[in-house]
C-alpha cells in the first residue's frame, strides 16, 4: 500500500500541532507474511530552524540522490521548528518538483531534539528511520553508507572521531575541545562506549523507534544522548561507523549557553534513570527557572502511545 498526497495530523506533547504533507514514496509497513523484494522503505527527517538561506540545495541533492540511487522507497520530511523566516516557502518550492520532499511544521519553537521526537512519530510509515542536519554537513552518499550497514545492527550512527572518518572542514578548536570534554562527561555517566554521540547522522529500524519513543524526553541538543541511551537500555545493537563530514558555517549553536544546557540535560537524564529520580519534584521549580534563563526547552513528559492520527490516510 502506498500513500497518495494526503496529510497526517501530528500532535506534540505540549499541545502544539502540525500538519505534514506526504509525497508518494512512503509505504505503510508490510503485512506479516508478505515478502519484500526490494530495499527497505526509508524515512529521513531533517530538523530545520530558520534554514531559508541554505536548505534548498540540501533538499534537492537528497531528493535526486535517493530517487536515482536508492532501490527502495524514500521520503524526506523536513520538520520546521518555530521558523520565523521563509524556510517553509523554500521547502514547498522544492517539493513541487520533488515528490520525495514533505514537511512537518510547528509554529512554536520546540528545539532540534523536539523536532526529531515529533518527526519520529511518523516511524510506522517506513522500515528505516533516520535523520541528518539541515546544513548538508552529511552528504546523501554518506548517509546512504549508514543505511547500507543496517543489516549489521538495529541502529547505525556516523562518527567524526574514528580513524577512517573523512573531515573536509573541521570544527573550530573551541568546539572540538568542548566536544571532547562533553564526550568524557557522557562516557563517565552512561558508559555508551561511543566516540561521537553528537554526529547529526543516524538511522534505525522502525521497531527500535516504536520501542523507545516514549523514553525520549530531552528536547535540546543533548537529545542524541537520550536516544542512544534508550536504545542501549532496550537491548538493541548500536553500530558506530566512520563518516564523511563537512562542518558548515552558520551553526545555531551558541557554545557557552548550549554547552551548559547540554550538561544540565545529561545530569537530569542521569537522575531520571537512577534511584534519586524520586527527588526530582523537589528541584523542578529551580530547574524550570534555569532553563527559562537559558532559553532552553524543558524536560518533555513521557508518552505511552503514538499521538498521531493516521485515520485520514488511505
Amino acid at each position: 500500500m502506498r500513500l497518495d498526497d494526503r496529510a497526517a495530523l501530528v500532535h506534540s506533547g505540549a499541545g502544539n500541532s502540525a500538519r505534514v504533507t506526504l509525497g508518494k514514496q512512503v509505504r505503510l509497513p508490510l503485512e506479516k507474511g508478505v515478502t519484500q523484494t526490494k530495499s527497505p522503505s526509508l524515512l529521513l527527517l531533517i530538523p530545520a530552524y530558520n534554514e531559508e538561506a541554505r536548505i534548498e540545495p540540501v533538499l534537492r541533492e537528497y531528493a535526486e540522490y535517493f530517487r536515482t540511487k536508492y532501490p527502495g522507497d524514500c521520503q524526506v520530511v523536513v520538520v520546521l521548528n518555530g521558523c520565523v523566516d521563509n524556510t517553509i516557502g523554500v521547502v514547498k518550492r522544492v517539493a513541487e518538483t520533488n515528490p520525495e520532499i514533505a514537511w512537518l511544521e510547528f509554529p512554536a519553537p520546540i528545539s532540534k531534539g523536539g523536532a526529531i521526537i515529533e518527526g519520529l512519530k511518523l516511524a510506522p510509515l517506513a522500515d528505516l528511520i533516520g535523520y541528518v542536519d539541515a546544513d548538508g554537513a552529511t552528504s546523501p552518499a554518506a548517509f546512504h553508507d549508514l543505511v547500507k550497514r543496517m543489516p549489521e545492527a538495529d541502529c547505525v550512527i556516523g562518527s567524526r572521531w574514528m580513524k577512517e572518518s573523512v573531515l573536509h572542514q573541521q570544527q573550530s578548536n573551541d568546539r572540538r575541545f568542548a566536544s571532547r570534554v562533553f564526550h568524557l562527561i557522557v562516557q563517565s555517566m552512561f558508559w555508551l562506549n561511543i566516540k561521537d554521540t553528537q554526529c547529526g547522522a543516524k538511522v534505525m529500524r522502525r521497531e527500535v523507534v516504536e520501542k523507545i519513543h516514549h523514553l525520549l524526553r530531552i528536547a535540546d541538543m543533548a537529545f542524541d544522548i537520550n536516544l542512544l541511551y534508550a536504545i542501549k537500555r532496550a537491548g538493541f545493537k548500536i553500530l558506530e561507523v566512520p563518516t564523511e563530514w563537512t562542518d558548515k558555517m552558520g551553526s545555531k549553536v551558541v557554545l557557552g549557553r548550549t554547552s551548559l544546557t547540554m550538561l544540565l540535560s545529561i545530569i537530569r537524564l542521569r537522575m531520571v534513570h537512577s534511584p534519586f529520580h524520586v527527588l526530582r519534584p523537589l528541584f523542578a521549580p529551580l530547574e524550570a527557572w534555569i532553563y527559562m534563563k537559558l532559553k532552553a526547552p524543558l524536560l518533555r513528559r513521557p508518552t505511552k502511545s503514538w499521538d498521531t492520527d493516521f485515520t485520514n490516510l488511505k
